[in-house]
Order: C-alpha cells, then structure tokens, then sequence
C-alpha cells in the first residue's frame, strides 16, 4: 500500500529585521516586499525628528533625530507610509502573507 501525504503551507515564526534609513528628508533603502510578521526599523539619520506613519492609521511612530524606532507588519497589502512633520516624504512597501513551504522554509522574495 502506497500513501500520499500532501503538506499545507504554514506560518513560519522567521521574522525578517528590514532596515529602513530617513536621510536627507527622504526614505531610503526601502524594500519592494516583505511579509507579515517583519518588523521594520526605521533609522533617522538626518538632524530633526521624522515619523513614520500609516496612511491607513495601523502604525505612527515618532523618531528622534540619531534614533531608531520599529514597526511590525501585521497584515497584508500595499502599505504605504508618510511622515507627519514632512508630507513629502512617503514610500510603500508590499506585504505579502507568510508563507512557508512543506519542508518549512520560507518562500524567496
């Protein structure tokens, strides 16, 4: 007798760290993808204060100038950001769902 057993992919606990760096009045480094459950740290390098905010409100934190401060993803979709003191500074970045395959590594982006 021969059996077939078919895995479902499942969440997998293997966070990314994406480093997002504000130089400049700008964003930068952003990356294109990432999935739910990384987390985003976002690294002022200019003189003033910046944040990084949600356009749909899921997230706004405030970073000092020479700090860090950090966002974890927790849905999927387009999520596009600004900061607050510097509407024109945005950027967005597409989240994926978690995904891992059946031997449990994570799908390449």
């Amino acid at each position: 007798m021969c059996a077939l057993i078919l895995a479902a992919p499942s969440r997998t606990a293997g966070a990314e760290m994406l480093h997002v760096v504000i130089k400049n009045m700008a964003f930068s480094n952003v990356p294109a993808t990432a999935h739910v459950g990384d987390v985003v740290e976002w690294s002022n390098e200019d003189f003033v204060a910046h944040t990084a905010t949600a356009r749909d409100h899921a997230f706004d934190t405030v970073i000092a100038p020479g700090k860090t401060g950090s966002t974890t993803l927790t849905k999927s979709g387009k999520l596009r950001f600004f900061c607050r003191f510097h509407p024109n500074m945005t950027g967005e970045i597409d989240v994926v769902p978690e995904v891992t395959s059946a031997a449990g590594a994570r799908n390449s982006r």
